[in-house]
């Protein structure tokens, strides 16, 4: 049986620049495979493989504590995915003492009312969203989750899963690669088999998160692309093709032709967070629009001559992709709010604004008689 080293987790020449200000220190470089109830599972170097001369060390892995100074912040704090500076030595078990410089990094607003940044997963290459036909297709949500893959620095693809419920997909492969402009879009069916080799051809030599909401087939999935029964799948609800959490923990897990995959568990809410270069991916159609109004800080609203307001006139716009678009901008613009007074203040003197301009359009529309009631 071949015996696994840590390049086959991703360690390369650029890892092991990063990790330079810890050799000598003791430490070894790991890769965090599992966080559970705040202890994580990494893969660290092991025994040697091959002779006494040239071998390579094959991987062990070690569950380790983390090292408090790592910061407060949730984004600080070890993610599956992160490669880290462990320290092997201390009797009570291994301890995570840094972590290196990431990448990239999949984050998503939490739901908390003080709107953290939760990463989901570190150091992926590639961001692959987990859709399912057997339920209306949510485009807006696809945005969604499109929007945060561009911005996390991975490059996204789409899955469409349970091909083998719906009798004709183009429309619905040509719906989901406008809503996705520059992301790959790969229709599967994990019972079936279709399209199973050309998605594992592109997730092979690579690290990629699956992301998705409950019940769209990711366990299956990552079941079928290992070949085994890791990942415990259950059944979704009829009436609306939800399914409850069967996968509790990231798992980052070795795929056969080479290459990790990060399962995750389903995601009910996903809240943009510093989105906004991966909106002007998702949207880029909309933004070349904005180059042709009249204004340049032009809010497509309305303003006179605004070219994408012109463009949802003449139907060369969706209406639905362009509510899609101003819904995720007020989302995001809110949440960088809340982390930044300067823009909290702007956007606040612009709500005032426009409840004043809102005002004296009403006042105009009543003949300039509006009466105030108290």
């Amino acid at each position: 049986m071949t015996r696994v080293t840590l390049p086959a987790y991703g360690w390369d020449s650029d890892w092991a620049d990063a990790f330079v200000p810890y050799e000598g220190t003791g430490l070894v470089p790991g890769r965090v495979v599992r966080v559970d109830r705040g202890r994580c599972e990494l893969v660290v170097e092991g025994a040697e493989v091959g002779d006494a001369t040239g071998g390579e060390a094959a991987v062990r892995t070690v569950r380790a504590d983390t090292e408090p100074v790592l910061g407060s912040d949730p984004r600080d704090t070890p993610c599956t995915g992160d490669w880290a500076a462990v320290d092997t030595a201390p009797a009570s078990g291994p301890v995570v003492r840094a972590l290196l410089p990431r990448r990239t990094r999949f984050t998503r607003s939490t739901s908390s009312a003080r709107s953290e940044g939760q990463v989901l997963a570190a150091n992926i290459d590639l961001a692959v969203i987990a859709v399912s036909l057997a339920v209306e297709l949510d485009l807006g949500r696809l945005e969604r989750f499109l929007s945060l893959a561009w911005s996390s620095g991975a490059q996204p693809v789409v899955v469409l899963t349970k091909t083998d419920l719906v009798p004709d997909i183009t429309h619905l492969v040509s719906d989901v690669e406008q809503a996705g402009p520059g992301a790959a879009v790969f229709p599967v069916s994990a019972v079936s088999g279709a399209g199973l080799d050309a998605l594992a051809a592109e997730l092979t030599g690579r690290t990629s998160a699956l992301l998705g909401q409950s019940g769209v087939g990711k366990s299956t999935l990552v079941n079928a692309l290992l070949g085994v029964e890791e990942q415990e799948a259950g059944p979704v609800r009829g009436s609306d093709g939800k399914g409850r959490h069967t996968t509790t923990t990231r798992d980052l897990l070795l795929l056969p032709r080479g290459g990790l995959l990060i399962d995750t568990p389903g995601l009910r809410g996903v809240g943009l967070w510093e989105a906004n270069d991966g909106l002007s991916q998702v949207f880029a159609e909309i933004e070349e629009l904005a180059a042709h109004c009249r204004f340049h800080d032009c809010e497509h609203h309305a303003e006179p001559d605004c070219a994408v307001l012109a463009a949802v006139e003449d139907g060369t716009l969706s209406h639905r992709r362009f509510e899609s678009y101003r819904k995720l901008l007020r989302e995001s613009a809110w949440i960088a709010s809340r982390t930044d007074a300067r823009l909290r203040a702007e956007l606040s003197r612009e709500w005032k604004r426009r409840e004043a301009a809102g005002r004296e359009m009403y006042e105009r529309k009543r003949g300039g008689k509006h009466r105030k009631a108290f």
